[in-house]
Order: C-alpha cells, then structure tokens, then sequence
C-alpha cells in the first residue's frame, strides 16, 4: 500500500521520538494515522464480516503497542509500516486467542482439529499464525515477506526495500511461502 508522508519526513520524526521527543510523536501519529487505518481496513476487509474487531480499535492497539517500540532503529516509512504489519498481525491472533479462550471457559492453549474449511475465522488466524512461525523458523525473510504482503498490504517494491532486497527476492519468496503455507495449511487441516 502506497501513500503516506514523505520517507524523509517520517524518518525524520521517528528518529525524534526514538531519541525521547514526545512532541515528536504527536507530530507523527496524524501523519500516518490515516496510512494505519487504511492498512487495517485492507487486512480486516479479509476476515469475516461479523469480526468484532474493528479497523479504528486495531490501529489504537497498534499505536499502544507502539508507543513501547521506542528502542527501535527506525531506518525508514517502510521499516515503520513493516513494523506495524507485525504488530497488527500479533493483535489480530491476540484477540483470536482470547476469543477462543472465552468459548471455551478460557482453558489456555486450543489444538485445531478440525479440516481448515470448517475452521472459524479466529481459528483459522491461529492456524496462519501457527504456519508462519514454522515457516520462520526455517526460512525468517519468507515469514517476514508474508506479513508485509498479507498482514501489512505493502507492495511488493515496499516488501523489498523494508526487507533491503530486490523485487525479484520479493516475488520469488512470497510465491514460495503462499505454496509452503497451502501445503502446512492444507496438512494440518486432514490431521484429527
């Protein structure tokens, strides 16, 4: 997803907070609050309709969780909103567990059995979720492509240059990594 502030500018005003100006991230929210919030209504547009979270309470999360990031060595907007794709990832599975949790009288961690297409949307999070860290633990750039593409909505030439790789990695690693996730996918969707 393109648009936003300028690199420069952003960069700017990253490094500014990182440093302890606080004045700094109250410049910067409302320059890229508007890119967040688009960034939430394209991953939430893929979930269900009835989701109960929203596009404005996942980007309050994000900005929540971001504000704990101070240590981070912003190099760029799209380190920034590479950044922000994990993080909305972690919330989205955050509220998947605790949703299933809930139904089932909170008894911690919840084994999917059931075949993927049966899976419920919160499920079925889990499940990615599960994938992708197999997936990291055995290739971390591919897992790291799939959450800007899938959970950030970034393009391919923003994947690329947050990941400082060339385009064809990009393309290359994230045809890859949506074969090797069907196959996971897919595998764990038969075991009972």
């Amino acid at each position: 997803m393109s648009g936003g502030p300028s690199d420069p500018e952003l960069t700017t005003l990253l490094m500014s907070w990182r440093d302890g100006d606080d004045q700094a991230l109250e410049r910067l929210t409302p320059i890229v609050y508007q890119h967040l919030r688009a960034l939430a209504r394209f991953y939430m547009r893929q979930e269900r309709g009835n989701h109960t979270l929203q596009a404005t309470a996942l980007v309050h999360e994000l900005f929540l969780r971001l504000a704990d990031q101070r240590e981070v060595n912003w190099r760029n907007r799209d380190h920034f909103y590479g950044t922000a794709s994990q993080v909305m990832r972690r919330v989205l599975v955050d509220h998947a567990r605790k949703k299933q949790a809930a139904k089932r009288g909170g008894a911690g961690q919840i084994k999917v059995e059931l075949p993927l297409t049966s899976l419920s949307p919160d499920s079925e999070v889990l499940a990615i979720d599960q994938a992708l860290r197999r997936l990291e633990s055995i290739d971390a750039r591919k897992a790291q492509v799939v959450e800007r593409r899938y959970f950030g909505g970034m393009t391919t030439e923003e994947t690329a240059d947050s990941l400082s790789v060339s385009v064809a990695t990009v393309e290359r690693d994230w045809t890859m990594a949506k074969a090797w996730l069907f196959r996971e996918l897919k595998g764990s969707a038969t075991q009972t």
